[in-house]
């Protein structure tokens, strides 16, 4: 962002004149009288006493009269410490404060560095800051106006100057004249200037030159103490150096230079160290074979985009660095030369096109680099010290061996003809090969204990979709994943310290041996085809078998498991049930769903979880609930889904023997069980917080008015009197515990009447939707918070007395508006009221229902439907 410097500043900043204000002859003050409020986020360190009663009374009063003001004197020395902080811009504003900070602000200390760029700074003003700082060292004029002015008068001002920056205008050649006479500078940048046809630069004492994006012809440079010459994307044709101190050459990008004139320039700098070449087209081999016996200390080269080389008999013993990106004639054969450089250890092959194989023996390599070889096919590497392998977009590459020591991490990702991978690296702890769709069972040798990797902790194999037969003995390995690799059929793991497994996408598994493994929890995913599964896992707690409809026998030996979810599990044997709970007595929640093969000699051995809390056997062929009775006491939840073989009386221990006593919650969604049954449910099983009836096509209305005399459940309590008149047993006069009651798409449901004699004291949630023939609600519950009744389509009369009351879902119901209005009438915290999609209720009137009940926050409505 080019910053201004406004004309005039800096004149008046440092103005000289004696005619001030007497202002300008005090110390700047810190008034806390002229502050607008009392917080004041700016901190100024004093050394003198502050009147602390004074300054608490102005920060909390205002100002304590009309004279008041509170000063702080900042020393010199505070100044200095901060100025130092400062930039130039702010130290001139600075300036203009008062004569102490003028006089601060001017201190030599603050202005060695001129740095002006990207500023407009007149040659006036440029001079008499020279005149002012005759010590700066460093001064920077890039992309200012007249900067071949401003860098003449900087040469020949400042005779301390060391590091000139300038560009982006004309340069004239007096300007590299007098340079030369500048004896203590020691760096010089010219960047995106117009320069003289030719230069000639002549300085003894210069260590840095950069030349670049310049436009020049020809250079001469005489600098023996030059240390890094840098002449990128310059347009020169001829460059002549006579610096024989020279370690740094960058002649990248310049095209114009032909390759008899780079190799006699560079061939003049014996002591040469670092050398950059790359988009000279022209450099040959023969020119690098010059500048390999010249420059015998040559350590780093880059010849990147040299379409001419291949590095034929170059024989670089001190290289280090190598780059060669998209060099079209580097191929197999140059890897022979290459190795000829012992100490190379950073080598970089990108884009080169025509190379096939990469056998390497170097002892120092660190890095290797191999990114779009299109025809690169095999890599044979072995570096002891060997720490980073970067290998992408290589479509033909299908062996790689590597020996190291040192690495750490390998990624091949999506080498889709990759088949042979041989690894001796024994600090490998990270494997990513994500994609390599051609890898074979092979390469599971490679990680397990016999192989070369004893330290590996991650393996992740994505997607290896010829994978087929996995098999891992590994004492380190902590995490595998196998996702997407939907050709594995088997799957075997020693792997005592494995966390961790994925095995999202296996859906062909047939065989799953996990002995043993440290894993915590196990989800197969969906692998509808396994038939054998055996696990020893000491440390797992939670097991997803879900969907694994043909297994019929399962090893399970999980000492520590809570939570077994074989749902869907349709072929699990009876005699399996046994085993899994005698090896895992700690189970609390068991799943399984639709395992219609397990009868009641399975669910007995139940018995032996005395911590089971939670079990679901929906959608099973249960007769006989007898067992679950007798075996699971402690039982907290029980899902009955769709368990359509059971009969009115399966239940009954639950409500006239108090069976299951520390049961909360029932789920008989989609049943055939009969009204009376569920109302016995409701009336006598007092401790119950949940239940759910949604889907039972046999309930029909729900009439919980214990309180009259024509209840219709006394003749099941066995509860009369001597005279044979009946009394209310004493269950149904229980405060009940249930909070939420679920009775969705209940078709032949009616009537719903709950007034406060059914001492419905918790029910908080009460879901009616879709009980599309409901005609009336009439409900008085004290602690009811949700009422659903969405598509009730035939409901006509509601009657809510229900003081707490907030949520109310009405969609698609065919009541009008008055109706609406005297329900919500008495509920006085309702602040929700879903109207969407009711045909007779116009959108208009949501005020009314609003004025109704002002506790109302958010009505939801459709577009008027109403004609007017």
């Amino acid at each position: 962002m080019a910053r201004t410097m406004e004309e005039g500043d800096l004149m008046r900043v440092w103005s000289s004149s004696d005619a001030e204000d007497d202002s300008y002859h005090k110390r700047a003050k810190v008034s806390l009288a002229d502050c607008p409020s009392a917080s004041m986020e700016r901190t100024v360190a004093s050394s003198s006493r502050t009147d602390t009663t004074d300054m608490f009374f102005c920060q909390n009063y205002g100002r304590k009269d009309d004279d008041f003001e509170v000063r702080i004197d900042l020393t010199d020395d505070l100044l200095h410490v901060v100025f130092s902080l400062l930039n130039h811009v702010d130290l001139c504003r600075s300036a203009m404060v008062c004569r102490q900070w003028r006089l601060a602000s001017t201190h030599e200390d603050f202005w060695k560095v001129l740095n002006f760029e990207n500023m407009s700074i007149s040659i006036e003003q440029f001079e008499n800051m020279c005149q002012r700082y005759p010590n700066a060292t460093k001064v920077n004029v890039y992309v200012v106006p007249a900067v071949n002015d401003l860098a003449l008068k900087a040469a020949t001002t400042l005779r301390n100057l060391e590091v000139l920056t300038i560009g982006n205008g004309h340069i004239s050649e007096n300007f590299f004249q007098i340079l030369g006479e500048c004896n203590r500078l020691r760096s010089v940048t010219i960047s995106e200037a117009i320069c003289p046809q030719e230069i000639h630069l002549s300085h003894d004492q210069l260590h840095k030159l950069k030349i670049r994006k310049c436009s020049a012809l020809r250079l001469s440079i005489r600098c023996p103490q030059l240390r890094s010459l840098s002449l990128k994307r310059s347009n020169m044709k001829l460059a002549m150096l006579n610096c024989p101190l020279l370690q740094h050459l960058d002649i990248a990008s310049c095209h114009k230079l032909q390759d008899a004139d780079i190799r006699s320039a560079v061939t003049s700098c014996p002591q040469l160290e670092s050398l950059d070449v790359s988009n000279c087209s022209c450099v040959s081999n023969e020119t690098l074979r010059e500048i390999a016996q010249a420059c015998a200390g040559l350590g780093i080269l880059n010849a990147s985009y040299c379409s001419n080389i291949s590095f034929e008999s170059v024989h670089l013993p001190m290289l280090t660095v190598l780059k060669l990106h998209r060099c079209e004639r580097i191929t197999s054969a140059s890897m022979t030369w290459i190795a000829d450089s012992p100490a190379l250890e950073v080598l970089e092959l990108d884009n080169c096109n025509m190379l096939t194989t990469v056998a390497l023996h170097l002892s120092c390599l660190q890095s290797l680099i191999l990114i779009n070889c299109r025809k690169f096919a095999e890599l044979n590497l072995q570096s002891t010290v060997l720490s980073s392998i970067t290998i992408a977009n290589c479509p033909a590459l299908r062996r790689v061996t590597v020996t190291s020591n040192a690495l750490r991490r390998l990624a091949l990702k999506k080498q889709e003809n990759l088949t042979t991978l041989v690894l001796h690296c024994q600090s490998l702890q990270e494997v990513d090969l994500s994609g390599c769709k051609s890898l074979s069972n092979t390469v599971c040798e490679s990680f397990s204990d016999a192989g070369g990797c004893p330290y590996l902790k991650s393996l992740i194999l994505d997607n290896c979709e010829s994978l087929t037969e996995v098999r891992f003995c590994n004492s380190s390995l902590s995490s595998l994943s196998l996702v997407g690799c939907r050709a594995v059929t088997s799957l075997e793991l020693t792997c005592p310290r494995v966390e961790q497994i994925c095995l999202d996408g296996c859906d062909n598994l047939e065989t799953a041996i996990f002995k043993p493994v440290a894993l915590r929890s196990l989800n197969l995913g969906i692998c509808s085809k396994l038939s054998v599964l055996s696990i020893e896992a000491p440390y797992m707690v939670s097991l997803e078998l879900k969907c694994c409809g043909v297994l019929s026998e399962a090893s399970i030996i999980c000492p520590l498991l809570t939570s077994l979810d074989a749902s869907f599990c349709g072929k699990l044997r009876d005699d399996c049930l046994p085993a899994i709970t005698a090896s895992c007595p700690l189970i609390e929640c068991l799943m399984l769903t639709s395992c219609s093969s397990i009868g009641s000699d399975g669910f007995s051995s139940l018995k032996g979880l005395h911590n089971l809390t939670v079990l679901d056997l929906s959608y099973t062929c249960l007769m006989n609930l007898e067992p679950i009775f007798k075996s699971c006491i402690q039982l907290k939840v029980l899902k009955l889904q769709a368990c359509k073989d059971l009969t009115d009386s399966s239940l009954e221990p639950l409500y006239k023997e108090g069976a299951l006593s520390a049961l909360e919650e029932l789920d008989l969604s989609y049943g055939t069980l009969c009204q009376t049954v569920i109302d016995n449910l409701l009336a006598c099983c007092a401790h119950l917080t949940h239940l759910n009836l949604n889907g039972c096509v046999n309930m029909h209305d729900l009439e919980l008015d214990w309180g009259s005399t024509n209840v219709r459940l006394l003749d099941h309590f066995g509860v009369y009197s001597s005279s044979g008149s009946t009394q209310e047993p004493a269950e149904i006069s229980t405060n009940r515990l249930l909070k939420n009651l679920s009775c969705v798409g209940c078709p032949n449901i009616m009537k719903v009447l709950m007034p406060h004699a059914a001492r419905f004291y918790h029910l908080s949630s009460l879901n009616l939707s879709l009980c599309v023939n409901l005609k009336e609600v009439d409900i008085a519950c004290s602690n009811l918070v949700l009422l659903r009744l969405s598509n009730c389509y035939s409901l006509e009369v509601l009657k809510l007395g229900c003081p707490i009351l907030s949520t109310l879902f009405l969609q698609s119901c065919k009541m009008d508006e008055a109706g609406v209005e005297a329900a919500v009438s008495g509920c006085c915290s309702l602040e929700t009221l879903d109207l969407r999609f009711c045909s007779k209720i116009s959108s208009v009137s949501m005020v009314r229902f609003q004025t109704v009940c002002p506790s109302l926050k958010r009505v939801f409505s459709s577009p008027n439907l109403l004609q007017d």
